[in-house]
């Protein structure tokens, strides 16, 4: 099963496999760029154009899986952790969650896709589990199945972003000094037109905030410097074709207020919860490998920052280019979660 993420800019794919000793193998990875307004708030408002680049990115990639798990942007997602009683059976269950969903969700349920899952005993109440309910409408999971089925591809999982994001950055916490056990991790999702901030703790989520600026800014700024077109300025951007002064007179002061900014999300962290420090800043996305961004968070911070490389420590198969990846890696976070469920079934 391949991981195909489609965000507001591109569409991005990943395929996994794993060794017999259980280590992951990246096998393929590609992306395929969107132009501006394809989609919009996470609604697909162009489907021919984003089909055919969905297309392009599986052809582009030489897979030939065509099982794929997708995810919906947290926004067109109703979630709700709710305590029913221990040892139901399966359809007992499902009437229940029904009954519950009835009042959380503001549509009918006739016109929702609802999932759920038994997350384990209650930590509160005593022979109760937890569940986690999850519920999008249809006509926004048709567009998502329907992107799939117009590239040949035949979709098994439809996920959350944030929740494949968070299962690929477990990866990255098990990694650090004992295992991030008790650490608070901050996680910054820098995106084309948002930037997203979660903290976690284990395997918790303390705290989940979007706000508007995103790597867009720098190609707007590209774009009305040198008089390039929006699509013109994002390729520069990403090849590095640009005039002599870009680092100093457009880079560096992006960097800067883009590092103001987090430090601005963490304040709202810090003075909305009990918490006043983290341990770990981790940046993903596109942008996130500014050159001088972790640098600078670090030192306005005063918290340790790292680039987030979801491939961290897997094989790399033959088809992998490795310096491409490099570069690339932490804009593939949501894609890698996505591509590991294959192996969560």
């Amino acid at each position: 099963m391949i991981g195909l993420d489609i965000s507001s800019s591109s569409v991005k794919l990943v395929e996994l496999s794993q060794s017999n000793d259980g280590q992951y193998i990246l096998e393929r990875f590609a992306s395929e760029p969107f132009e501006k307004g394809w989609i919009a708030d996470g609604q697909i408002e162009k489907f021919d154009e984003v089909a055919e680049a969905v297309r392009k990115v599986v052809t582009k990639s030489g897979t030939k899986t065509k099982h794929v798990a997708m995810a919906m942007p947290q926004s067109a997602v109703i979630t709700k952790k709710i305590m029913l009683p221990a040892g139901l059976r399966e359809e007992d269950l499902e009437v229940q969650v029904e009954a519950e969903a009835n009042q959380y969700i503001p549509f009918s349920l006739d016109e929702v896709s609802l999932d759920f899952c038994v997350i384990g005993p209650s930590p509160t109440s005593v022979g109760d589990v937890e569940v986690l309910i999850a519920a999008s409408r249809k006509d926004r999971v048709q567009d998502r199945q329907g992107l799939a089925e117009a590239a040949g591809l035949k979709p098994v999982v439809l996920d959350i972003e944030s929740h494949a994001s968070r299962l690929a950055v477990g990866r990255v916490v098990d990694g650090l000094p004992n295992e991030g056990r008790d650490a608070l991790i901050a996680l910054f999702e820098i995106g084309a037109e948002t930037t997203s901030l979660k903290v976690l703790r284990d395997t918790e989520l303390l705290y989940d905030r979007d706000q508007a600026f995103g790597g867009s800014q720098l190609t707007q700024l590209i774009s009305r410097q040198y008089g390039f077109s929006f699509e013109e300025a994002e390729h520069k951007k990403l090849s590095g074709d640009l005039p002599e002064d870009y680092a100093s007179s457009i880079l560096a002061p992006f960097v800067d207020s883009l590092s103001q900014e987090i430090g601005r999300s963490l304040q709202y962290f810090f003075t909305s919860t009990p918490h006043h420090k983290v341990h770990y800043i981790m940046l993903a996305g596109g942008t996130a490998a500014l050159p001088g961004l972790k640098d600078r968070v670090t030192e306005l911070t005063g918290f340790a920052s790292m680039v987030v490389n979801p491939f961290e420590g897997m094989k790399l198969g033959s088809a992998v280019r490795e310096s491409k990846l490099r570069k690339e890696a932490p804009s593939y976070l949501t894609a890698c979660g996505l591509a590991m469920r294959r192996f969560l079934q």
